[in-house]
């Protein structure tokens, strides 16, 4: 039966148990001025056939990976998937799978994470990894919150070629306690060492330095670390995880904090999520990382097991003492990163991490040798690069979109300075005929 009141009787009864004379008391507090004065201009309700005729409608106004060439980077990336990435995790005891409250019913899910767990540790060469966040940016984030509570220390310093959306996600965590955020400006697109000399002190809490960075470079680490932990300040990286298949992890660089966004491990793109972020630490930092760690014990029949080792969740502990309170983990997409990690093996990364390497620096020279087609910066890129381009990169991606090509970033949304820059992403996924395509269409708008 209904509880919802049909009648004016119905109506009256129930505002007369809640205590008010009409409709109009429960609104006291909006103003006149702008409340709804007329009906509701809805449209009319749908049967299920032609709901569902609006929505296939409605949704296959977007184009995706499967239909267009995408040449598209910034933070989320069109790499392949093995197909049984995606046939592990639709597995009904995964898909449905919840917080593993119960250790005793949970030793799937809960092992799963423990492998995941040492996964991110192998990649990064860090001592622990959590069961994953929510996604790159909010890991940033997290670990600014993490190197303040453990410095006690009011400053942030920010790399200027950080991901945009992760500096904006940050300053809104870091805004709420009042956590200064200072950037680093850039000079061609890598991090001014000078600034980072005139700015560390012992009020900076962490460095943080996305390398590659946003424009796909290679940042000067081994000058910036010393800085950092001179005046006792934590070394945050931010790594692409595929990089790491041939370039130098964070523990190597003796980063305190290693984060970054996993889509690329075997997350499809599904126009901008769920994803998840991976976050490791140093071994003294893991009773300050936020969410959850899953760790390997024994019963006491001595046969292995996995349990919730620490878990820094206010849900779990005194909220004083929470390390953070919106840190689920995204535990489907990182089970997917588990799989993919699992199959491709250190030689399968480093193969993928090559082929991006290999294939965007052949797309690179071909789009330079063009006329009006320059290259923006100097310093060494793995799979994302910057072309300063003879016209409008807004009129460029317009056009290619018309030719199934997602051309790439127009970098002067977020920062005038990079007027007629166009960033671009090639992966594994694209083919030398893709390349020699997308060249070929590129040549006839100029």
């Amino acid at each position: 039966m209904s509880n919802v009141p049909n009648t004016e009787h119905d109506r009256e009864e129930m505002l007369k148990r809640i205590g008010v004379a009409s409709f109009e008391d429960l609104i006291q507090c909006i103003p006149e001025s702008i409340r709804l004065k007329k009906e509701l201009n809805l449209p009319r309700p749908l049967s299920e056939p032609e709901l569902s005729r609006l929505l296939t409608e409605l949704s296959s106004q977007n184009k995706n990976t499967s239909q267009v060439i995408s040449f598209l980077g910034g933070g989320a990336y069109d790499h392949f998937i093995p197909a049984v990435v995606d046939h592990i995790i639709s597995r009904s005891e995964y898909y449905t799978a919840y917080t593993p409250y119960q250790a005793e019913v949970s030793q799937g899910t809960l092992q799963t994470v423990y492998e995941f767990q040492s996964l991110i540790c192998e990649l990064t060469g860090m001592d622990v990894a959590n069961a994953s966040m929510y996604d790159g940016a909010t890991a940033v984030a997290e670990a600014a919150l993490l190197a303040h509570g453990q410095t006690q220390r009011e400053q942030v310093l920010v790399a200027g070629s950080l991901n945009p959306s992760y500096k904006e996600v940050l300053s809104t965590y870091c805004g709420s306690i009042r956590l200064k955020v200072k950037t680093l400006p850039s000079i061609d697109g890598l991090v001014d060492l000078e600034a980072v000399k005139k700015s560390i002190s012992e009020k900076v809490a962490c460095v943080i330095l996305q390398s590659p960075n946003f424009f796909g470079l290679i940042e000067n680490i081994e000058d910036i670390e010393p800085m950092a932990h001179s005046v006792g300040a934590l070394l945050v990286l931010v790594c692409d995880p595929i990089s790491l298949g041939i370039l130098k992890p964070p523990g190597e660089y003796n980063a305190d904090i290693a984060v970054g966004e996993g889509q690329a491990l075997g997350n499809n793109l599904s126009f901008g999520g769920p994803y998840f972020g991976y976050f490791a630490s140093k071994r003294n930092l893991v009773r300050r990382m936020p969410g959850r760690i899953v760790g390997a014990t024994t019963d006491t029949q001595g046969r292995r097991g996995f349990v919730l080792t620490l878990q820094t969740r206010e849900q779990h502990i005194r909220r004083e003492k929470a390390t953070s309170n919106i840190c689920t983990n995204q535990a489907l997409c990182a089970l997917a990163s588990c799989v993919y990690l699992s199959l491709l093996g250190k030689s399968g990364i480093k193969k993928v991490a090559e082929l991006c390497l290999h294939k965007s620096h052949y797309a690179f020279d071909e789009i330079t040798k063009m006329e009006g087609f320059k290259k923006r910066f100097d310093a060494p890129f793995f799979k994302e690069f910057v072309v300063q381009t003879p016209i409008p990169p807004k009129r460029i991606i317009g056009s290619l979109m018309k030719r199934n090509l997602f051309a790439g970033t127009d970098l002067s949304q977020f920062d005038r300075k990079l007027k007629n820059c166009l960033l671009m992403c090639v992966t594994e996924k694209r083919t030398e005929e893709e390349i020699d395509y997308l060249v070929d269409e590129l040549r006839k708008l100029v």
